[in-house]
């Protein structure tokens, strides 16, 4: 039995050659762990006026009030004059992947983002599913339904067009994979495969042994379920489940973790039981559940845009936390297929003897999407 070494394996990049660099903001204050505030704060853009509202957008060189850019794709909300104009209600806020594992609001409108990279927003719908390079982190991607706005890794999209259509898969490697296996595999079983065998080094594994695989496919579902958050929601077994058990604060300002009672405290209130695999679940060497909280309550510069947030502590925020903490622990419970001997590997060399690698370069560019037109600066037709 063979061994796939680091040097046999193909790297995610082959496998998946399409990606892009993460959306970039270049200002906080649109995105908000809710929607509310966000309304709030467009509101409060738009009600002022010259140097006032100027200093409330926080300017970037990408970035004024006077600059021209087009709607976001698939979007028919907000409007596409120039935001010294702007007026009306806030568009629609949008749910992302704003931190790891954190999913919080963004004011979809292009104006507000430095790089918003439209070829994301085109292909962004129900059937698609992101990959985001965190080689620091354990696994190594995150996945996620959500547009993803973390930094700095790549986001891998699993489809390069809208409908679930065009695998960003290498060419010739769905059917190679159907050839070795006995059967084509689905897309979304390629994504499960790589989720559960991607190495730090972003080199993924493969083999030609119908067992080993499903292996890593039942493996790989189940972590794309829990980061997906899609479908029946993820519960622990009775009596391991997180409850509040003292109530927490109308505004909490610490947090902390006692390990011997598994217990989270937010001030005086209180969640058990908290497995100490949830608290030490990290990625990039930060604390998911601090940085989570911290986000919540860090204290933002008065008379900012980002000042206007909840006055008390929501209750979707708890109910937030406690599936996370779910998410987390269970997440932690399970490890990438790294079975020593990986039975039947297809290797680097087998892949280019089949003619899978080299990709070819349009592989590694996006798909000419022309679903439906798309309104550029004040009002015109874009042109793609």
């Amino acid at each position: 039995m063979r061994c796939v070494t680091h040097d046999d394996a193909p790297p995610l990049a082959d496998l998946m050659p399409w990606s892009v660099a993460p959306p970039r903001l270049g200002r906080g204050w649109p995105a908000a762990p809710d929607a509310a505030s966000l309304k709030a704060r467009w509101d409060a853009l738009v009600k002022a006026e010259g140097p006032d509202r100027e200093a409330l957008f926080e300017p970037t060189r990408s970035r004024t009030l006077h600059t021209a850019v087009g709607r976001l794709p698939g979007r028919t909300d907000g409007g596409t004059e120039k935001l010294v104009r702007a007026s009306g209600p806030c568009p629609e806020p949008e749910r992302v992947l704003l931190a790891p594992y954190d999913e919080q609001w963004l004011i979809p409108d292009q104006r507000l983002i430095d790089a918003a990279r439209p070829e994301l927003w085109r292909v962004a719908d129900e059937r698609q599913v992101f990959v985001v390079e965190a080689p620091e982190a354990a696994p190594p991607l995150l996945v996620t339904s959500l547009l993803p706005l973390l930094r700095p890794g790549r986001v891998r999209p699993l489809f390069r067009r809208p409908g679930g259509r065009e695998p960003n898969l290498a060419p010739g490697l769905l059917e190679h994979l159907g050839a070795r296996l006995g059967s084509p595999p689905e897309p979304l079983d390629v994504l499960a495969w790589i989720t559960a065998t991607a190495r730090p080094d972003l080199t993924v594994p493969l083999t030609g042994d119908a067992g080993a695989w499903d292996r890593g496919l039942e493996l790989g579902h189940r972590m794309l379920w829990l980061m997906r958050r899609d479908g029946e929601r993820p519960k622990l077994p009775g009596g391991r489940r997180p409850y509040v058990r003292a109530p927490l604060p109308s505004r909490p300002v610490a947090l902390r973790y006692d390990r011997d009672e598994e217990a989270l405290f937010l001030d005086e209130g209180r969640i058990s039981p908290v497995p100490p695999e949830a608290w030490d679940f990290e990625v990039g060497g930060v604390r998911v559940l601090e940085q989570w909280f911290a986000t919540r309550v860090a204290a933002p510069d008065p008379g900012t845009l980002a000042a206007i947030r909840p006055a008390t502590w929501p209750q979707t925020f708890t109910s937030e936390l406690l599936e996370l903490i779910t998410v987390l622990t269970l997440l932690a419970g399970l490890r990438p297929l790294d079975e020593p001997e990986l039975p039947d590997p297809i290797t680097v060399t087998e892949l280019r003897g089949a003619g899978v690698l080299p990709v070819p370069s349009a592989a590694r560019r996006p798909a000419s999407v022309l679903e439906e037109p798309e309104e550029g600066p004040e009002g015109q037709l874009a042109l793609l």
